[in-house]
């Protein structure tokens, strides 16, 4: 290949070369697929587990998707947990000029003694 010269060559030849590297890059990915597909397989065998389907259904941490205790009531009943987004009727109550922590559920004490039964620092009043 190093006494090709490219720039003299057709168009033609060229697209001839182009499409020979095409077929031989894909014969030795096809190549390559199988064999990772048999080792895959092997490790299925061993493992018991799908190394492919790994991302899905696998552990997860132990506080995904449980339930948060509110800590703020509207004046109509509403809650917030005061994770995520503001709630839109808490921010037109804050716009309007009350303060957030009149609509605080759990006094910041209780935050705290709650917060070091579980082993982390407080969090601040938002």
């Amino acid at each position: 290949m190093k006494g090709l010269n490219l720039k003299s060559m057709s168009a033609e030849a060229l697209i001839d070369l182009r499409n020979d590297i095409d077929s031989v890059l894909a014969a030795k990915v096809a190549s390559e697929r199988k064999e990772l597909r048999a080792k895959l397989d092997k490790l299925e065998q061993f493992g018991g587990r799908s190394a492919r389907g790994a991302g899905k259904g696998g552990r997860s941490h132990p506080l995904k998707g449980g339930k948060v205790a509110p800590r703020f009531r509207g004046p109509e009943g509403e809650t917030w947990s005061g994770r995520g987004l503001r709630p839109k009727w808490l921010s037109a109550l804050v716009e309007q000029g009350h303060k957030l922590e009149e609509f605080a559920i759990e006094s910041t004490a209780e935050v705290a003694k709650v917060a070091k039964k579980r082993g982390r620092r407080p969090r601040k009043a938002a």
